[in-house]
């Protein structure tokens, strides 16, 4: 049986950045959660799920195309808060930012080039850059008394350039999700 590839495109986050954000698990001791290592932070564009070799292939060919057409922009983070936006329990803490123009155009680019070759489910939400900081452990939420439940809400005032995409695969271990960047793509 061939080996599958849990995929994704990500954008990595630049080191000072990653930093930056790493600090909210010190401001956050109380919410009961499973915070993500420094190295795996970063920002999905598209996931794919479990590919084959072949298609592993083509979606780093293709990315390498697509990403040849667009220039470096940036990326702004505005806040810290509970995701998705309204979900009770939440399922993660994240660090959100504006939703850019070049963002939404590169990840609908690399879905119309991608969705022939890889057949993959399309997010039919509204795309919002987000940063997992941490992932809510369920069970312990619903244990704290709905009116001590830790708040969780603040503003960010961070932003980075875009340089690369990155295809990345995900090894699901022990200790959490392992990320391998598999191929790098510079923008212009």
């Amino acid at each position: 049986m061939q080996k599958r590839h849990r995929t994704f495109i990500a954008i990595n986050l630049p080191p000072d950045t990653k930093k930056r954000l790493v600090n909210f698990e010190k401001k956050y001791t109380n919410v009961p959660a499973r915070w993500t290592e420094i190295d795996n932070l970063h920002i999905t564009v598209l996931f794919f799920g479990d590919l084959t070799d072949e298609e592993l292939a083509e979606v780093c060919r293709i990315t390498g195309e697509v990403a040849k057409s667009y220039n470096q922009f940036n990326v702004v983070l505005d806040k810290v808060a509970y995701g998705p936006v309204g979900k009770i329990p939440p399922r993660y803490i994240w660090a959100g930012g504006e939703t850019s123009e070049e963002l939404v155009n590169l990840k609908k680019d690399l879905e119309n080039a991608l969705f022939e070759s890889v057949k993959f489910k399309i997010d039919k939400n509204i795309f919002t850059p987000h940063i997992t900081l941490a992932r809510i452990k369920e069970f312990e939420w619903r244990r704290i008394e709905p009116e001590e439940r830790p708040e969780v809400g603040e503003e960010l005032d961070s932003s980075f350039t875009v340089e690369s995409i990155e295809v990345m695969e995900s090894e699901l271990k022990r200790g959490g999700p392992q990320y391998t960047v598999v191929e790098s793509h510079q923008l212009q």
